[in-house]
């Protein structure tokens, strides 16, 4: 983490120090998947496995994430597991959220998707016009951090239904569908390194694909064997996972910094 006491040239605090989202690492990408992943099977194991449905799932998850993005936005600093925990909020809450409106309400994964996809795009543009600007490296005062956690929500929640949707509308299965989302990841990352796209575009694309590639890897370990999974305990896949980000966030650095979306400016 920076020292909270570093400075610009003119005596103000630097930029990265007052950011408080994580600098973006490959770190960075490994525990984003784990946690989309957790979010998947956690979300299901209140929904399903616990039988409390979608609605109150919901419900659950998103008093969580409230709670949590207050106190993130609160801080005064960048706080990794505090950060961390409002990630799989957010996710957790998505998928009850997906799992609602595509399910409960009956418009389908591909409505769902439509609907959340303009979710983001509406999120992102209202982010744009207050702000002037959806580069991460706003994300130190409470109006840059409330869009930042809306739009994080909504392509949490877009995620699910895109999964689903690939998986089942699609015909694609789980597997199908988490090696076609790794795949678009792939060709961010080739954008990224060997182009001079946009970086703030192509962060925000690989920040929304890592969710459906959690959703469908977290739908194959815990559906029926009959349906493309492995069957696995719902709550078993979502400790494992919990303990696999808890030991990467201490075992990786983790630090406020520059975010790669700045490289354009």
């Amino acid at each position: 983490m920076n020292s909270p006491d570093a400075l610009d040239q003119n005596g103000a605090p630097t930029l990265s120090d007052l950011a408080k989202v994580p600098a973006v690492t490959l770190g960075f990408w490994v525990i984003k998947i784990l946690a989309t992943t957790l979010g998947e099977t956690g979300g299901d194991t209140v929904s399903m496995t616990m039988n409390l449905g979608y609605l109150v799932g919901t419900a659950i998850f998103l008093g969580l994430l409230v709670l949590l993005v207050w106190w993130q936005v609160q801080a005064r600093r960048f706080h990794p597991v505090l950060y961390w925990a409002t990630i799989i909020a957010s996710t957790t809450a998505g998928t009850t959220m997906a799992d609602y409106a595509t399910r409960s309400i009956g418009i389908g994964y591909t409505g769902g998707s439509l609907l959340l996809l303009a979710c983001v795009l509406a999120s992102l543009y209202a982010w744009h016009r207050t702000l002037g600007t959806i580069s991460v490296e706003s994300v130190h005062e409470p109006r840059a951090e409330t869009f930042y956690w809306i739009t994080i929500t909504f392509s949490q929640t877009l995620g699910t239904a895109l999964g689903d949707w690939l998986a089942d509308t699609g015909g694609r299965g789980y597997v199908g569908a988490a090696a076609i989302f790794a795949a678009m990841l792939a060709v961010v990352a080739v954008l990224f390194f060997r182009t001079t796209i946009n970086r703030t575009i192509l962060f925000w694309s690989a920040f929304i694909l890592t969710r459906p590639l959690g959703a469908a890897v977290g739908d194959f370990l815990d559906k029926p064997v009959d349906h493309g999974g492995l069957a696995l305990s719902r709550p078993m896949a979502s400790a494992a996972l919990a303990v696999a980000i808890v030991v990467l966030i201490f075992a990786l650095p983790q630090r406020a910094g520059n975010h790669p979306a700045n490289a354009a400016s």
